[in-house]
């Protein structure tokens, strides 16, 4: 893709066109994200550190563009990710709902097919996800966690680089109009 003027901003409603998708891409790619988050940290532990269920939702959400879906897929993605986890079930359901809501929002508002907008969202994101779970658990458990802003920096970085290329493979997968 080649973004002769530069522009990030959306103009009108009309460059920024709802992504449709099918299904099945729907239904398979939040299943296999979470599967991932589920289980391929048990044989490679270095990949710990990939949020993939959260990259999803916020690829649907900023393509979709709309606050409702991204609402909805937030709270799907994020109660499955809890019933598959020894968290407390709801956490990452309320801290994804949040985060498909503000990115269906972001989406609205920028070029979101531009990798450096895809790789800036993408780290903020998960500052912001990391930051609202941390806020959850100290709110509504009562429970104390620290808030390691450096080690959130890096983690978000990376997750970002992944995130755009996961995002790049995901838009093969949108319908054609």
């Amino acid at each position: 893709m080649s973004y002769p003027d530069g522009r990030i901003l959306l103009n009108s409603q009309r460059e920024g066109q709802v992504s449709r998708f099918r299904a099945w891409v729907l239904l398979a790619v939040p299943l296999g994200a979470i599967l991932f988050q589920v289980y391929v940290p048990l044989f490679f532990q270095f990949l710990r550190f990939l949020e993939v269920p959260l990259l999803v939702v916020v690829y649907f959400a900023i393509m979709r563009r709309s606050q409702i879906s991204g609402l909805v897929i937030g709270a799907l993605v994020g109660l499955a990710q809890d019933s598959l986890s020894n968290k407390p079930l709801g956490m990452y359901g309320i801290a994804e709902t949040l985060v498909g809501y503000f990115a269906a929002s972001v989406g609205m508002k920028l070029d979101v097919d531009h990798p450096f907008i895809r790789l800036l969202l993408s780290f903020l994101f998960f500052i912001v996800h990391r930051f609202f779970y941390w806020i959850i658990l100290r709110a509504m458990l009562g429970k104390q966690m620290a808030f390691d802003i450096q080690t959130t920096l890096v983690l978000a970085l990376l997750n970002a680089v992944v995130g755009v290329s996961l995002f790049h493979f995901l838009d093969k997968l949108r319908e054609t109009a």
